[in-house]
Parts: structure tokens; C-alpha cells; sequence
């Protein structure tokens, strides 16, 4: 694992200079802390910092290929190198390393850019070819490894696998996207689909870009997509051998490493699962890392704890603190855009013990978006048979009625919490389960903006981008339309995010066996009765995990990180509640109405209603805007 960054210049004309280079690269030091390098020709400059893992002594980037001729940066791993490196070997191909980097220059050359479809791993990588000129930008299938972009003034081309590594490059134009903001409201993050600066970009998930020297840039171009079209025969006993046979092999190919390996453990499904397969796969005792909490009714050790020992894991637990705030400054720091995942918190304390015992860590996620395990794609799955039996003529008036009278029971058991599953009822699917994702509804957003705001947007409404993305997937039910959304849309734009920024911040390689790609393809084409069940999502996996898994531990309500938001705003952040209606950054930039923000918090500190989340994201957006230096 590592980070990359470099420039290329359309015209093939610059020259750059490598401290220039090696500002960005410093920047994002903590990815790769085993070494730097930077590389030039005239038009073209990349830079690499490296986490060894693979081949540690023998693969220096960034690195040429054998003739000379071609030149990459790349951030990730090839899981299938072995495999590749004799094909290629084969048909002639010579190697001076031992190590993943130089295979993906021996497929370029041999294929092209259609050597994405050979490679087996999550990547971020920029590739040079002097041959032609060209500059090929590539991203993994789901988006693991991140990269942004941006096109300077001068019409070079910048990109480096985080934003702070562009802020070192001064003729970067620092000013808001509005529809970022829009959507960093909405859902909490800023969506693969948008940056905060409105100048820089994203290469989506499964993306390429070739530049060609003396042409103007290109539009990305997808490469790989995830299809939900066609099904799969067979019972449950033969589908769900299949299952295990992917999942056992998408594990082993990520237990390659030179240094030490471990996985994360939260004694839930997936984890419990990849460590469960990889105590099989091995001889040694796996090495498991777990943080609870000191709140009891949130705290997951206790099955994690059970978990290692069924497996004589090497397990190692830390207890957090329920007043972890403390770390608010250096989680906008890791993030540089504003990011309000809350779980991040935990998430970054989980990587900080995993790294004091391991340089590779195993993870469970990705199985919840493929194998519809979130509690969100369950009841979507049952709305839409209520949507095939009511006509929208005849839903939008009685469930919109009745959404919008029903109470907004915060404090409410969950079942009596019915006012957002009727409003969704009211709206055609792919609107409903933006509703049910969305953080903050269009009136909450629109009553926080300032009028001159609200203009500037011109009608944008981000969840128009998630539905207009589920109509057009290619699926043929609600629940498959709702699944295409979260692996293309949350996946990467939270989940993988989160942990990418997490894991890096302290030099972990965080590694998900679960999004092997066959094993998601195989799961998009079972039968929505092997994914949804009555209320239990994941069906097939837990069914086919019963061998391994206790019972209770298979079957019992999903949890997750959990983060105490609402009792921090009512305690001890009460004070950063207030000070947020009053913050001098949000003031300046003219965005939002200060009376409202402080009526959202007076509101939220009295117990009248919970806005414990939105709180969170105008707070993470005023640390992440006195980094940024942004102009409205």
C-alpha cells in the first residue's frame, strides 16, 4: 500500500520540478513511510511513497519496465501476480523483480488497457508509456484506492491519491463546489461523483483515463461494472458451497504478504467469517484485533472474544472511552473533506492497536453492500412489494398524508418510528431509498442555507444523483437497484473511504476479502430469496457459515460502531453545538442561516429532537474548511 501523485502536461512541452513533486509526495508521507521516489520526463512527473509489503527490498518505485520503455506509480495490490507474472513470462515477457508493480507493466504492454480485466486486487495507479506518450490513470473495480485530480491552470493535469497532497500545488483554485456541499449534507460524505474544491475530481470506481499527449484531456471511461441481471440456479445446499468456495478463496489470495498479517474482529458476520476461513487457511494462530467500548449496551467484545477463542486467534482488545471526541481535529485532518461518518472515530482507533501487532490487516466489509445485509435494503425489499400492489396514484396521497402527520418519534422504539418509511412509501422506489440513506432531507438543508446559497445550487438535489443511478442499474428488482446503489455509490464514497484514510493515517494495509470481485458478481446473481428471507438479510451467507459460526453470532441484529453523538451534544460538546451557529468560518463563507444552526442545537441540547447528526457534519465541515481555505 502506498501513495502516488505526479503531473502531466497535454502539451508534452513542462518540465517539473521534482520539489514541486516532492511536496505532494510529503504530503501524504503516512502512506508509504518505507521509502519515496520520484521520476520526470518532459511533459510528465510521477511520484511514489511505499509501504513495503510484497518483494520488500526489491520493488522501488516508481518503476520502469524492463526495456526502459514504460514507467508506473501504483498504490495497492495484485492478488493474482503469481499467476499473471508466469502467463506473462510465457509469451516473453522478462522481470528483474519479484513483486506485483512490474506484472502491471508487463500487462500493459502485452494488453493494453485491457489488462484491468486480468488484474485481481484494489489499485490506484498512473502508467506512463513513452512509446505513445500516454498517461494511463486506472482505479479498482469498487474503488478500494482513491484518486483525485485536477486540471490546472496552465492545463496540467494534477492527481495524487489524496486531496491534501493537491493542496500542496499553488496554483490550485480553492473554491466550494455547491453541489459537493449539497451532498456532503445529504449523506454525510462527499460522493465519488463530487469534490469539495470545485476544480479537483475523483477517478470513479472502476474507471480509466487515457491521456495522450497533444490532445485534450479525456472524459473517464468504465471499465468494469457490477450486472444484477441475470440469476443463478441451484438450492441452497449447491448455491451456498458455492459461496464458501469464493469467500475461502477470495480470503486466501489476500493472505499473501511478507510482513506481518492479521484481520479485524467485532465478533459480528462478515469479520467473524474472514477469520474463521483464514484459521483454516493457515497454520499459525491468526492475529485478531477488537475495540470495545465502555458502554455496555454498544460494546461487542464479548463476542469477539468468543470468536477467538473457537479459533485460537492471537487477539488483542482495546476499551475506548464513550467521550472519544477528542480526536476531531485529526480525523478532519485525515479526511481533508469534510467527512461525517461518525464510526470513523472507532474505526481509526481499531487500526491504531491493529498496526502495534500487524503491517496487513483483513477486513469484513463489502459483504453487507453484495449480499444485502443492511437493514435499510430489507425493508426496501418489502416496501416495493407493497409499491407492485398499490398504484403510485393512489400511495402518494395516502402514505404521503400520513407521513407527513406522523410525529418525528426520535426518542420512540424503533417500530413506532413510521414517519420516514411512509413518506418513502409515497415516492417511487429509487426517491423512497434516497430518503431512507439521507442523512438530512431537502426542507432540513434548504431551511439551514442561506437564500444567496439555496440559489447558487440551481436546483441541484443530491438525491436525485442516487436515484437517477438506481434506474438506470443493471438490475431487474427494487432490492437489486437498491444493492447496485450502495456498492457504486456508499461503498466508496463512505465505507472504503473511511477506511482507506483510517488504516493509511497510521501505515496499515487494510485489505477486504469480501469484495473479491467473482464472489460479488456471484452474489448480484442470486435469487432475492437467497439475499432477503423474511427480516433476515445476508440469507445464503449466514446459512452457509453455520459450520463455522455460532448460531447467536450468525443470527443476531447487526450493530456495527456505534458513537454516541447524541449524548455529546447534550454533554460535554453541548458548548461546540452552540459554537457552530456562531463559528466565524461558516459565518464568512455566507452558506448558511446562523438562526437556524441554533435552533437546530438549542433544539437538540433541550432533548426535543435528535440532530445529533447533523451537528456532527456542521462541525466536521467548519475543521475541514479551516484546513481547506476555501472561498465561497
Amino acid at each position: 500500500m502506498c501513495g502516488i501523485a505526479g503531473f502531466f502536461d497535454p502539451d508534452g512541452q513542462a518540465h517539473f520540478d521534482t520539489a514541486r513533486l516532492t511536496r505532494m509526495t510529503q504530503a501524504i508521507a503516512h502512506r508509504g513511510p518505507d521509502g519515496a521516489g520520484t521520476w520526470g520526463a518532459p511533459g510528465v512527473a510521477l511520484g511514489h511513497r511505499r509501504l513495503s509489503i510484497i518483494d520488500l527490498a526489491g520493488s522501488p518505485q516508481p518503476m520502469l519496465s524492463a526495456d526502459g520503455t514504460c514507467v508506473i506509480a501504483f498504490n495497492g495490490e495484485i492478488y493474482n501476480f503469481r499467476a499473471l507474472r508466469a502467463e506473462l513470462a510465457e509469451a516473453g515477457a522478462r522481470f528483474q523483480t519479484d513483486g506485483d508493480t512490474e506484472v502491471i507493466l508487463a500487462a500493459w504492454q502485452r494488453w493494453g488497457p485491457d489488462c484491468l480485466h486480468r488484474l485481481d486486487g484494489m489499485f490506484a495507479f498512473a502508467l506512463y508509456d513513452s512509446r505513445t506518450r500516454q498517461l494511463f490513470l486506472a482505479r479498482d473495480r469498487f474503488g478500494v484506492k482513491p484518486l483525485f485530480m485536477a486540471q490546472l491552470p496552465d492545463g496540467t493535469l494534477a492527481f495524487a491519491s489524496e486531496l491534501k497532497a493537491l493542496l500542496q500545488e499553488p496554483s490550485l483554485v480553492r473554491t466550494l463546489n455547491p453541489q459537493a456541499l449539497d451532498a456532503y449534507l445529504t449523506w454525510g460524505y462527499v460522493p465519488d461523483t463530487h469534490s469539495i474544491l470545485a476544480g479537483v475530481h475523483k477517478l470513479p470506481a472502476a474507471h480509466f483515463m487515457l491521456c495522450e499527449t497533444g490532445k485534450a484531456l479525456p472524459e473517464p471511461r468504465r471499465w468494469w461494472d457490477i450486472g444484477f441481471a441475470d440469476r443463478a440456479s441451484g438450492d441452497e445446499t449447491a448455491l451456498g458451497g458455492e459461496l464458501t468456495d469464493l469467500m475461502r478463496a477470495g480470503v486466501r489470495s489476500r493472505m499473501v504478504s511478507d510482513v506481518p498479517l492479521g484481520a479485524f474482529l467485532s465478533g459480528g458476520v462478515d469479520s467473524s467469517s474472514v477469520v474463521a476461513l483464514m484459521s483454516e487457511a493457515g497454520n499459525e494462530p491468526v492475529t485478531t484485533c477488537s475495540i470495545g467500548f465502555d458502554v455496555e449496551a454498544v460494546d461487542e467484545t464479548g463476542y469477539a472474544a468468543r470468536i477467538a477463542g473457537q479459533f485460537g486467534t492471537d487477539h488483542h482488545a482495546q476499551t475506548v472511552s464513550g467521550d472519544d471526541f477528542g480526536a476531531v481535529d485529526q480525523l478532519a485532518a485525515m479526511f481533508d473533506e469534510p467527512f461525517a461518518d461518525a464510526s470513523a472515530l472507532p474505526t481509526w482507533r481499531v487500526c491504531q492497536l491493529a498496526r502495534r501487532h500487524v503491517t496487513v490487516a483483513l477486513s469484513g466489509d463489502g459483504a453487507d453492500e453484495a449480499f444485502a445485509g443492511y437493514r435499510r435494503q430489507v425493508f426496501h425489499h418489502h416496501e416495493e412489494r407493497t409499491r407492485d400492489v398499490i398504484p403510485q396514484a393512489l400511495r402518494a396521497p395516502l402514505f404521503g398524508t400520513l407521513g407527513r402527520a406522523w410525529p418525528k418519534a426520535d426518542w420512540a422504539p424503533r417500530p413506532l418510528r413510521a414517519k420516514a418509511t411512509l413518506l418513502a412509501l409515497a415516492e417511487a422506489g429509487e426517491e423512497g431509498y434516497a430518503r431512507g440513506l439521507s442523512v438530512a432531507t431537502p426542507d432540513l438543508r434548504h431551511w439551514l442555507y442561506s437564500p444567496r446559497f439555496a440559489q447558487s445550487l440551481g436546483g441541484f438535489r443530491a438525491e436525485d444523483e442516487l436515484a437517477a443511478l438506481m434506474r438506470a442499474a443493471p438490475a431487474r428488482s427494487g432490492l437489486d437497484r437498491a444493492q447496485y446503489a450502495d456498492l457504486t455509490f456508499w461503498l466508496p464514497g463512505d465505507i472504503l473511504t473511511k477506511v482507506d484514510r483510517t488504516s493509511m493515517s497510521v501505515g496499515l494495509e487494510a485489505r477486504e476479502p469480501l469484495l473479491d470481485h467473482r464472489l460479488v458478481e456471484f452474489a448480484a446473481r442470486l435469487p432475492e430469496a437467497m439475499r432477503v428471507r423474511g427480516a433476515t438479510g445476508k440469507y445464503l451467507l449466514k446459512h452457509a457459515m453455520e459450520p463455522y459460526l455460532p448460531h447467536d453470532i450468525l443470527y443476531r441484529p447487526k450493530q456495527g460502531f456505534v458513537t454516541p453523538l447524541a449524548e455529546w451534544f447534550r454533554g460535554p460538546l453541548a458548548g461546540e453545538a452552540r459554537a457552530i451557529a456562531t463559528s466565524g468560518l461558516l459565518a464568512e463563507t455566507g452558506w448558511f442561516d446562523a438562526g437556524a444552526i441554533s435552533q437546530l442545537a438549542e433544539a437538540h441540547i433541550a432533548g426535543r429532537s435528535d440532530n445529533a447528526r447533523m451537528l456532527w457534519q456542521l462541525l466536521m465541515l467548519e475543521r475541514s474548511l479551516s484546513r481547506l481555505g476555501l472561498a465561497a
